[in-house]
């Protein structure tokens, strides 16, 4: 079946599939955000595409993106991450996630859940935009810029207006399928 979707998919059955099936479908598990919002933060520099091929890898050596477990990561287990080929090998990217799951157990206490306080820079709802093409979708707006403005007032790092958006959009907090999208046209 021949379908057109959002430009920036390549031909990459993963990539395909991620569009498919996962990017701008909303999403309200706490820790599913958390692990979506840390993936994001390892893009800093690097492309989408780079961290999707290494996310499950990812996950299994961060214990399931678990904030509990990653809260307590001592020197030991840094070195252990700092020699992992398979996940991106910086130790700020690396001391962001332990530092960022100590924010986040900290908004959940604070909020009740992490899904309600990200999903409030959006109302509660998904923002849905009429994107032609990917020209002009936006790279931040002003909610990314309040929600990283709020997550890094807190403590979090590498959470920038773009990476925000870019969460927002994956998280589906944001629909930005363009509107020759299949995913869009199956939505509207």
């Amino acid at each position: 079946m021949n379908v057109t979707r959002c430009s920036w998919v390549n031909e990459d059955p993963l990539y395909i599939s991620y569009h498919d099936e996962e990017w701008g479908k909303p999403l309200y598990d706490d820790r599913k955000l958390f692990e979506l919002l840390m993936l994001e933060g390892m893009q800093a520099g690097l492309s989408w595409y780079t961290i999707l091929k290494k996310r499950e890898h990812y996950g299994a050596v961060f214990d399931g993106f678990d904030p509990e477990k990653i809260v307590h990561y001592d020197e030991a287990k840094i070195a252990e991450l700092m020699n992992d080929p398979g996940i991106i090998r910086n130790r700020l990217k690396i001391n962001s996630i332990i530092r960022n799951a100590q924010v986040y157990r900290q908004i959940c206490e604070e909020e009740g859940s992490f899904a309600n306080y990200v999903w409030s820079f959006t109302g509660g709802v998904p923002v849905i935009n009429y994107w032609k093409n990917k020209a002009e979708v936006p790279v931040t707006t002003p909610q990314s810029d309040a929600m990283s403005k709020a997550l890094k007032k807190k403590g979090m790092k590498f959470v920038g207006s773009t990476i925000c958006y870019a969460y927002m959009q994956a998280s589906g907090m944001v629909d930005d399928h363009t509107l020759d999208c299949f995913c869009r046209n199956k939505m509207l």
